[in-house]
């Protein structure tokens, strides 16, 4: 998701994950993956944070399950190494790339390369404008829209509000289409202060400008934070000023560390609408085998998400994302990017 700290490109192959493979291949499935030991790269833009974590972690989890020797590119935020990347993963001989956010502009060329060279491409979050690059995403515009129609059951139609955005990526551009429309159907939703900052130290960059935001406009009363390290942010300023009392923050995303800073007591941080980032790691996976075996799949697939509130993540006694998708079982599975032959019980 920009000042961002630049890595030096010197290095020849940057440290990656290798997902050991089972010997045999998986039974049932169709070719390659009858055979075993495919090779799929995942390339991230952000590593860092719960999130991409647990991104991580389910991609990982699907790929062991498919006998997929995953090699796993740590995010950096650093555009020109994510590209470099790419060229390291073609020269692997990879059959398949997932592309986990990023910057379109800085990548479209070296995803034509790999498309060139018959490696199948899936991107997450990123849109990367490709008929043949299919798009994984966690319906943005319903995560925006649950979000805010939570503000609006709990604020009415008519309060000041803070709005945390950064353009330039997928998701948060997709939500902030929502937030445009919102304000347009709610004349009585003032936006008084627009702010936020994608770095390596989102949060706290991100409390910096919302402590400036909120002593310049005392009257706001809802902050709209779509990311969860903004909410994080934007929560750590209300309570370094003494307004955590007054102020409630709306948010997208979530994980451990999330639920644990809603639910603890005087939190402002009411709402979130989140999917299961490991479900969505699963499905970007997915979505890659499907396409390495010749297997059809829409351009769009959609993970859809769930509002979490307050009060309910309260009501269920739930402290973490493992306790969340026992609980709510919807949370833990996705019929998206789906086949027979692949194994999907994995949480």
């Amino acid at each position: 998701m920009t000042s961002l700290a630049r890595l030096a490109l010197s290095t020849a192959i940057p440290f990656f994950a290798v997902q050991v493979a089972f010997a045999g291949g998986l039974s049932g499935a169709p070719a390659p993956f009858d055979k075993g030991d495919v090779k799929v790269a995942l390339i991230s833009y952000i590593s860092a944070g719960d999130f991409f974590q647990a991104y991580q972690a389910g991609a990982e989890a699907q790929a062991k399950a498919l006998d997929i020797d995953l090699r796993v590119f740590p995010g950096r935020q650093d555009a020109a190494e994510q590209r470099e990347q790419i060229l390291q993963a073609i020269n692997l001989g990879v059959a398949g790339i997932v592309v986990d956010h990023g910057l379109p502009e800085s990548l479209s060329d070296v995803v034509q390369q790999a498309l060139d060279k018959g490696i199948k491409v899936v991107a997450f979050d990123v849109n990367l404008n490709n008929p043949e690059i299919p798009q994984v995403e966690q319906s943005d515009h319903q995560i925006a829209e649950q979000a805010l129609a939570q503000a609006v059951k709990e604020n009415g139609k008519v309060f000041n509000a803070g709005y945390v955005y950064v353009a330039g990526f997928a998701p948060l551009d997709r939500r902030n289409e929502v937030w445009e429309k919102f304000k347009s159907d709610n004349s009585g939703v003032v936006e008084k202060a627009h702010f936020g900052v994608v770095n390596d130290t989102t949060a706290t960059s991100t409390a910096d400008q919302a402590k400036a935001a909120l002593t310049a406009n005392p009257d706001i009363s809802v902050v709209f934070a779509p990311y969860d390290e903004f909410a994080r942010g934007v929560k750590l300023a209300a309570g370094d000023l003494g307004v955590a009392g007054k102020l409630k923050i709306y948010s997208a995303d979530v994980s451990t560390a999330d639920i644990q800073e809603i639910t603890e007591p005087g939190s402002p941080w009411v709402a979130t609408v989140a999917t299961n980032p490991a479900v969505v790691g699963a499905v970007s996976v997915r979505a890659a085998a499907l396409q390495i075996a010749g297997e059809e799949i829409p351009h769009q697939i959609t993970v859809k998400p769930t509002l979490l509130t307050q009060e309910s993540l309260r009501a269920a006694g739930v402290k973490t994302i493992e306790e969340l998708a026992q609980k709510i079982p919807a949370f833990s599975t996705s019929d998206a990017a789906t086949a027979s032959w692949i194994p999907d019980k994995l949480f």
